[in-house]
């Protein structure tokens, strides 16, 4: 069985996010980026399913700029088998995101996609269920736990009211939560191999998926400062400034 994994470049979560001057987008200009969180934990599950049997191999795919390769290396550093970058310079959307990871699953046969559950940089927490949609595969969103079934996966979901566990036939797509597992550390030794492994490059255009969109950003800009937070000496202090200040009494 092949284990397909998508993963995305972003701004690396240890870095304050600093708006472009025109106020266009976030600047990534001479900052750190590194792999999404969230795609790390796909990434270490997909690695922890064929370590114990039950996949023969993963593969990794990105979609962006030519330094996404850093990404995927990272991913073939941890223990993936090979890469795929289909490389653009636009800003790809969710649902575009989809139609390109259905042009590798066509391409690549896998029986699991994973992806994480979102992007930190955007948020938007689309692309696994636009897959599901337009693959007709089943999905388990916001896993926590992951297990094997016969032929079919029980997953283990993170929702509003607690845990809720699903069973679901296989292929089917996962997208990754939190607390699924903690990644592996990249090994010098690892990383050096990776540098060998095989990545293969395709142009979005030779893809046949169209970048067009109906979103446009039209301005990014910073949140707003909050003020700072006072200490109250009694709760009729405190009940005065409910009253009076916050005007929620």
């Amino acid at each position: 069985m092949k284990i397909l994994v998508a993963v995305k470049r972003v701004l690396d979560y240890n870095v304050k996010a600093r708006v472009k001057a025109d106020k266009s987008g976030i600047e990534l200009a001479n900052v750190k980026m590194s792999m999404n969180p969230f795609d790390e934990i796909a990434v270490e599950e997909a690695l922890r399913i064929k370590e114990a049997g039950h996949a023969e191999e993963v593969v990794v795919v990105s979609m962006g700029p030519a330094q996404s390769q850093e990404t995927i290396r990272t991913a073939l550093a941890m223990g993936a088998d090979r890469g795929v970058l289909i490389e653009s310079d636009e800003e790809l959307q969710p649902l575009v995101v989809a139609k390109l990871l259905q042009h590798v699953v066509e391409k690549e046969a896998p029986q699991i996609l994973i992806v994480g559950k979102q992007a930190i940089d955007d948020d938007c927490n689309q692309t696994g269920q636009m897959f599901s949609a337009l693959s007709g595969w089943p999905q388990a969103t916001f896993a926590s736990k992951v297990e094997f079934d016969g032929d079919a996966l029980k997953v283990t979901r993170e929702v509003d009211a607690g845990l809720e566990s699903i069973k679901v036939n296989l292929p089917a797509v996962i997208t990754t939560d939190l607390r699924l597992n903690e990644p592996r550390y990249a090994k010098l030794p690892n990383i050096m191999k990776a540098k060998k492994k095989p990545l293969e490059t395709i142009a979005i255009a030779d893809t046949g998926v169209t970048t067009t969109t109906g979103l446009k950003t039209l301005e990014v800009n910073e949140p707003e400062s909050r003020q700072a937070g006072v200490i109250v000496g009694s709760v009729e202090e405190l009940f005065d400034k409910l009253k009076n200040e916050a005007k929620v009494i």
